[in-house]
């Protein structure tokens, strides 16, 4: 499987040892470069590359979807460049701004050099979807399901799109769960017809990216943040966590959560 490789282990059962093997999540360092220069050097699994590339560029306030020509992914020795041109303004407005964001897996601010950059404003979120609380379950139960590397490594994060009507629609995955989101982003464009679904806690950054694809909900396994419950409430979005079985908490804008019997997915 693509992002994944077996290892030689020791298993211990009732205090004896036994060789055996493991599937092992890969994990390598991921440039981000745009028209020539390197942006950002994350470290990520390789796999749905160019997907990251789009997605990162999009979270990141980089550019626009349709601004980014289809990235090149390059492997080297050392590890994979994700090659992307921009328009020249873009570049150029990059070029004034440049940061180096290289910092180790799940770190979502690696290089920001100011406080202003770490709560940047965000846009507003549309009026997006309702769900019920049977589409909420629902999605986590799908999400679950279709993580395959995950279920051969049990050591990465996943990423889905719920659509009403439709169920779980994309799934990616990543040793870093910021970039399972970025990933989802980048495959799936514009998000607001539909819902976020991660395996993660919550923090600021998964909300900041979600709202710069316009998604209007967000569903996660564990808890959230305070700070991305505040960035949430302000960006008008919904934040559901600690979905687990049938039960969740609802932290931001309920309003888009209704019961079963009104006109919701």
């Amino acid at each position: 499987m693509i992002g994944a490789g077996a290892t030689n282990t020791q298993i211990v059962r009732d205090g004896r040892a036994v060789a055996g093997t493991r599937a092992l999540p890969e994990e390598v360092p991921v440039a981000l470069v745009y028209n020539g220069t390197t942006q950002a050097v994350m470290m990520a699994t390789p796999a749905d590359l160019a997907d990251f590339g789009r997605g990162f560029t999009v979270t990141e306030g980089l550019a626009a979807r349709d601004e980014i020509a289809p990235p090149e992914v390059v492997t080297h020795d050392t590890g994979v460049e994700v090659r992307m041109w921009l328009p020249e303004d873009r570049a150029a407005e990059l070029m004034a701004r440049r940061r180096a964001m290289t910092g180790p897996v799940g770190c979502g601010l690696c290089g920001v050099d100011s406080l202003e950059q770490a709560v940047r404003d965000l846009p507003t979120v549309g009026p997006g979807v309702r769900v019920a609380p049977a589409a909420v379950t629902r999605a986590m139960a799908d999400l679950r399901a279709c993580q395959a590397l995950h279920d051969r490594t049990r050591a990465v994060h996943g990423a889905g799109f719920y659509l009403p009507g439709r169920g779980v629609v994309a799934v990616r995955e990543d040793v870093g769960r910021h970039n399972a989101l970025d990933k989802l982003i980048g495959a799936v464009g514009d998000c607001s017809a539909g819902m976020m679904v991660l395996t993660s806690r919550v923090s600021v950054e998964m909300v900041q990216k979600s709202a710069m694809a316009g998604a209007s909900v967000i569903t996660a396994v564990s808890a959230p943040t305070t700070l991305a419950v505040r960035t949430a409430e302000a960006a008008g979005l919904t934040l559901i966590a600690l979905a687990r079985d049938e039960t969740f908490e609802i932290f931001t804008h309920p309003e888009r959560v209704k019961e079963e019997d009104d006109d919701v997915a």
